[in-house]
């Protein structure tokens, strides 16, 4: 892989003795112990090396298993520096003698922690990312909130609730969301999730930008609309739209709606605003991301270039996609360069509900064969679509299925949309490099990917 991501230098400590949840004892932290963990994975390595996490075997860090409640607390307390001495909580369900009891108690004390009415905390139940949202806002005092919106949590600015807990985080660059303008608080918080968080929130090199979502696409009714700066005729007018002129939402407040028109970003009243003419592509609407350009070849092997590679077939997927009804939005058509975090923000500015960016691998010259990539830490949803692309393409290659895998590329851990990269084979392999030199395979390749992009819209409609 070729500078898909900035690496930070890890592995700085010789050893580190954990103490875990599990009682294991990590080996020297001068490698990567996990063999289910890859070095793309920094915040789970940073935590690691800090003496804060460890795996669930010497050799396996269990990146999908739930997490539990104790475990959450016994991690923030370690994390934030509470004192571990084991003794009696105010739970009756909280072993005195568990290795938690001590940062359990201490996180009720700074009120962190608030447990049940009936005064239990149920440490050995699975932590949703919401009840994580409230344990991290409270743990970290964050105070900040600003127009963050999830389509499955209900807006609600009072100083206790759900929703402020998550925007809190959000404006922290902390967690930005599951995709598509989704949080999923009842979803059960995972080893991988939460290791991120917790290392965004020690780590500003880690943390992500939140940015809204299209949930809707509305047109205005009236002539000279106000859009204000806040929801309420209270706030200042930044601006006036017209009878027909298109509002992309990205939340609701009330009976107001959050949202950009053109070059005006902020609230109109929903009163004066009504369904746009239905279009199918409007539903379908992706970024095809070419990687690399212009300054940034990518890799050079066999006489190709990966940036001509993936400008040629990304080309070929607009066409098809388009054929199939479905709205395209490029990063790039011509050989010019772009930067990670601008690509991710071209293609969320566009209105696009997807994205899939398109890369050629290099390795050694035996390594062969495409994969394609995205990450946990969005959701289900990029997982999906990263697999319906990988089933079709490596049939269509005709060459060995290298599966679809979590990593941490930054076009897909800090994308607020269900991401996709796909490696088309490596350039460094002489038969594969053939392949991507070949105009019949390059058309291949971009008809398996269009069709599992469709395949995941077509998923998609039906869930």
């Amino acid at each position: 892989m070729k500078n898909v991501l900035s690496k930070i230098t890890l592995f700085l400590v010789a050893a580190v003795i954990v103490i875990s949840s599990l009682g294991i004892q990590p080996a020297s932290a001068a490698s990567n112990p996990f063999k289910d963990v890859s070095a793309s994975d920094e915040e789970i390595l940073y935590l690691w090396n800090r003496g804060l996490i460890n795996g669930v075997s010497k050799t396996s860090f269990g990146p999908e298993q739930a997490v539990t409640r104790e475990q959450a607390a016994a991690l923030i307390g370690r994390a934030i520096g509470l004192n571990k001495t084991l003794r009696k909580t105010k739970f009756s369900d909280v072993d005195p003698g568990r290795y938690s009891s001590g940062y359990i108690q201490s996180a009720v004390d700074k009120g962190i922690i608030t447990g049940d009415s009936d005064g239990k905390f149920r440490p050995y139940d699975t932590m949703t990312r919401g009840e994580m949202a409230f344990l991290l806002s409270r743990a970290f005092n964050y105070n900040k909130t600003g127009n963050v919106f999830f389509s499955d949590i209900t807006t609600n600015n009072t100083s206790t609730s759900l929703y402020t807990a998550v925007n809190k985080i959000a404006v922290a660059g902390v967690s930005n969301g599951t995709g598509t303008g989704t949080f999923s608080p009842t979803k059960k918080l995972i080893r991988s999730e939460f290791a991120a968080f917790v290392a965004r929130a020690l780590n500003a090199n880690y943390r992500v930008a939140y940015k809204n979502t299209t949930v809707a696409n509305l047109n205005v009714t009236v002539n000279a609309l106000n859009v204000r700066t806040g929801p309420s005729t209270g706030y200042g007018s930044i601006g006036k739209l017209n009878t027909g002129a298109p509002f992309q939402v990205y939340g609701y407040n009330g009976s107001w709606a959050y949202g950009k028109s053109g070059t005006i970003t902020g609230y109109v009243s929903t009163a004066y605003l009504a369904k746009a003419a239905p279009a199918t592509a409007n539903s379908r609407f992706i970024t095809i991301d070419p990687g690399h350009g212009g300054s940034d070849p990518g890799a050079v092997a066999n006489g190709l270039l990966e940036k001509s590679i993936n400008l040629d077939v990304s080309k070929r997927v607009e066409t098809k996609l388009k054929a199939k009804g479905i709205k395209v939005y490029m990063t790039r058509s011509t050989d010019v360069f772009h930067t990670l975090g601008a690509r991710v923000d071209k293609g969320v500015a566009s209105g696009s509900n997807a994205f899939v960016s398109i890369h050629t691998n290099a390795a050694t010259a035996a390594a062969s064969g495409s994969e394609t990539f995205y990450s946990a830490s969005v959701g289900n949803d990029s997982k999906q679509l990263a697999t319906f692309i990988q089933n079709r393409l490596y049939k269509a290659m005709d060459h060995p299925n290298r599966g679809v895998k979590n990593y941490g590329f930054q076009v897909l851990r800090t994308n607020p949309l269900p991401a996709a990269l796909v490696e088309l084979g490596f350039i460094t392999n002489q038969y594969d490099a053939a392949k991507l030199a070949s105009g019949t395979y390059k058309d291949r390749a971009a008809t398996a990917i269009a069709d599992g992009i469709q395949d995941y819209y077509n998923w998609k409609a039906k869930n």
